[in-house]
C-alpha cells in the first residue's frame, strides 16, 4: 500500500506535494554544489588513478549505506521531521540532538565559506586582486555578497526547492560538457602514465587520507530527500529519490575525478587553481573552456548558497522551537523570513571569511572542517538507525536484519572517516561544539528545566576537554589549520 505523506503523523498537508523527480533534484542539487569543480586538483594532489579508483570505491559505498539509512528513517519515522536533529534528539536526548544540530548548522556556515572563496578565486582568473579567494580584496568583496544574500533572504526569498530546480539543471550543463568534451580528447598513454602516484609517495593508504575529507564534503546533502520529507507525494518516493540522486550523482563526481586523469600528467593538474575543471578543460579547448566552467560554478555556487543558507536558517528555528536553542533565534520579521537564525548564520560566516585570511589555504582548510562537523550528525542518524533496527527486531517487523548490517555499517564507516578526516580538524570541531553549547544551556535555563543530564556532563566535559586541548596545541604550533 502507498503511503501518503499527508496522512503520516506529525507531517503538514501541502497544497502541492513534491513529486519524486522534485526531490531527486532537491538530492542531486545539494550534493552539487561547487566541491565538484575542485575534484580534478584535490585527487591528483594525492593519488594517481589507482588510489582515486580505490577511494571511490570505498566512498561510494559508504555513503550509499548512509543514504540508505536516511531513506529508511524516513520511511519509519515520519513523525520526525527535522532531519538529523531530531534522529538524534529522539536516539540518544537533547543534548546530542544539539550537537547534531550544531555540527550540521557549521557545515552549511563552513560550506558556504568554501562556496565564496570558489567565486572569488574563479574570478582571480581574470581579476588577479582575487588569486586564490582569501585575499583582502576577495574577502572584503565575498563579505558584501554575503550581507546583499541576508538582505534578498530577509526579504522573504525563501523557497529552497524552487532554487535548485533552477540551478541543478544550470549546474550540470557545464560538468556534463567537461565530461564529454575531455572524453574525447582522452588519451590512454596518459592515463597509464598516472596510474601511480609519485607526488605523495608512501603507501596507498596514505595517499587515501588525502582524498577523504573532499568525498565526504562533495557527498553532503545526501540527507536532502529526507529534509523535505513531508511534502512528498507518496512516502517511498524519498527513498527513492535519495538512492537515485546519490547514484547519479557518485557517476558524475567519479568521471569528473578521473578523466582529467587521461588528458595531463598528475603534477599539472596538482598545480592547477581551482577550481580545476576549468584548467583541465581549458587545457583541452582553450580559454572558453575557463569562461564555460567560471559561469557554470558561478550559477551553481550561488544557487547552493542561497539554499544552503535557508537550510541553516531552518536548522537553528527548529531547535530553537524545541526549546534546545534560545527562543530569540526562531523569530520571524513581517515577510515570515527567519531573521534571527539568518543574524547568527551570517555572522558566523562573516568571522570565518576573515579567519580565512590567516590560512595558507582557505580552501582545503574549510573542506577538511566541515567534513569533520558533519560526521556527529552522521554517526548519530546512523546510531539512531541501528536503535530503530533493534526496535524492529523487539517487535518482529519485517526487515530489521537489513537495516540493522546497513546500519552497522554505516556507523563503521563514519567512525572510519573519523580516524581519516585527520585528528586536528577533530579537535578543531570541539571549538565550535564546545563554546555552542552555552546557547543549550541558556534555552534550557530559561525555560527552568536542568540543562545538563547526568551523562550529559559527561559528553560536555569531553568536548569541553578536547576544545581546550585543541587551542593549546595551535597556539603552540604542535597543530596547524590551512
Amino acid at each position: 500500500m502507498t503511503t501518503d505523506v499527508r496522512e503520516a503523523p506529525g507531517h503538514q498537508a501541502v497544497g502541492h506535494p513534491l513529486s519524486r523527480w522534485t526531490l531527486a533534484a532537491l538530492t542531486v542539487g545539494t550534493m552539487v554544489g561547487g566541491g565538484v569543480f575542485s575534484l580534478p586538483g584535490e585527487f591528483a594532489r594525492s593519488t594517481g588513478v589507482v588510489g582515486a579508483a580505490i577511494a571511490w570505491t570505498l566512498a561510494g559505498a559508504g555513503m550509499l549505506t548512509l543514504a540508505v539509512v536516511f531513506q529508511q528513517l524516513s520511511e519509519r519515522r515520519p513523525d520526525l521531521g527535522a532531519g538529523v536533529y531530531a534522529y538524534a534528539r529522539a536516539g540518544f536526548g537533547r543534548y546530542a540532538g544539539f550537537l547534531s544540530m550544531i555540527g550540521y548548522w557549521a557545515v552549511a556556515v563552513l560550506g558556504n565559506v568554501v562556496y565564496w572563496t570558489l567565486v572569488m578565486s574563479t574570478i582571480g582568473e581574470w581579476v588577479p586582486a582575487f588569486e586564490g579567494g582569501s585575499t583582502v580584496a576577495a574577502v572584503a568583496v565575498s563579505s558584501a555578497g554575503l550581507w546583499f544574500f541576508h538582505v534578498l533572504i530577509a526579504r522573504g526569498v525563501r523557497s529552497a526547492t524552487a532554487v535548485n530546480r533552477v540551478v541543478t539543471v544550470a549546474k550540470l550543463v557545464p560538468l556534463l560538457v567537461f565530461v564529454v568534451i575531455v572524453g574525447i580528447a582522452f588519451d590512454p598513454a596518459v592515463f597509464a602514465g598516472n596510474l601511480f602516484s609519485d607526488l605523495r609517495g608512501g603507501s596507498v593508504p596514505a595517499q587515501l587520507s588525502g582524498t577523504i575529507a573532499v568525498t565526504v564534503f562533495v557527498f553532503i546533502g545526501v540527507e536532502g530527500a529526507n529534509t523535505y520529507s513531508r511534502y512528498a507525494r507518496r512516502r517511498r518516493d524519498v527513498g527513492w529519490a535519495t538512492i537515485t540522486g546519490f547514484l547519479s550523482v557518485l557517476v558524475l563526481f567519479v568521471l569528473v575525478a578521473m578523466i582529467g586523469y587521461g588528458v595531463l600528467p598528475m603534477a599539472a593538474i596538482a598545480e592547477l587553481d581551482q577550481p580545476s575543471v576549468a584548467g583541465v578543460l581549458t587545457h583541452v579547448v582553450g580559454e572558453w573552456g575557463a569562461v564555460l566552467v567560471a559561469a557554470g560554478l558561478l550559477v551553481s555556487v550561488l544557487g547552493a548558497y542561497l539554499a544552503w543558507s535557508l537550510m541553516a536558517a531552518e536548522v537553528v528555528v527548529n531547535a530553537a522551537r524545541e526549546g534546545d536553542m534560545p527562543a530569540w533565534f526562531a523569530r520571524e520579521n513581517a515577510r515570515r523570513a527567519p531573521v534571527g537564525a539568518l543574524v547568527l548564520t551570517n555572522v558566523t560566516v562573516q568571522v570565518f571569511l576573515l579567519l580565512a585570511l590567516l590560512a595558507e589555504d582557505a580552501f582545503d582548510a574549510a573542506v577538511s572542517l566541515t567534513t569533520s562537523m558533519v560526521l556527529v550528525p552522521y554517526l548519530l542518524s546512523a546510531g539512531f538507525a541501528v536503535k530503530q533496527a533493534l526496535a524492529a527486531r523487539r517487535e518482529a517487523g519485517p526487515r530489521w536484519a537489513g537495516l540493522l548490517t546497513v546500519s552497522l555499517l554505516a556507523v563503521a564507516y563514519t567512525a572510519f572517516l573519523f580516524y581519516g578526516a585527520g585528528p586536528q580538524y577533530v579537535l578543531m570541531s570541539a571549538v565550535i561544539y564546545a563554546p555552542a553549547t552555552i546557547l543549550f544551556v541558556i534555552a534550557r535555563r530559561a525555560r527552568r528545566e536542568r540543562a545538563l543530564a547526568p551523562g550529559e556532563v559527561a559528553v560536555c566535559g569531553l568536548v569541553l576537554a578536547m576544545a581546550v586541548a585543541a587551542v593549546a596545541l595551535l597556539a603552540t604550533g604542535v597543530i596547524e589549520v590551512g
